[in-house]
């Protein structure tokens, strides 16, 4: 089994930052790809950034320019730097993990709550 425990998040201004940090341990394969999705009230979760074990990044259009990925993997952690943010981009983060082992294994951490005021 896999555990993320993710830590950061809270309540910031617009225009703020946060960082939010993800902490993977147990049966973990690699190649894998860490990464953060996020889900508001009455959406659906959506990708926000991943990155893999090769540190290739993706970010969702809404947060590039301000949100930045990175991964330090000898510790199996992902970091999340939240720079200028908006009050759109109120949330409840989940971490991601996932590997192929012949199928995808995908692992979520609990959820953090990020609220940015206007």
């Amino acid at each position: 089994q896999v555990q993320l425990v993710e830590s950061g998040g809270g309540l910031v201004q617009a225009g703020g930052s946060l960082r939010l940090s993800c902490a993977a341990s147990g049966s973990i394969v690699s190649p894998n790809v860490m990464g953060w999705y996020r889900q508001a009230p009455g959406k659906q979760r959506e990708l926000v950034a991943r990155i893999n074990s090769g540190g290739i990044t993706n970010y969702a259009d809404s947060v590039k320019g301000r949100f930045t990925i990175s991964r330090d993997n000898a510790k199996n952690m992902v970091n999340l730097q939240m720079n200028n943010l908006k009050p759109e981009d109120t949330a409840v983060y989940y971490c991601n993990l996932y590997f192929f082992v012949g199928t995808r294994k995908d692992y979520w951490g609990q959820g953090t709550q990020v609220t940015v005021s206007s």
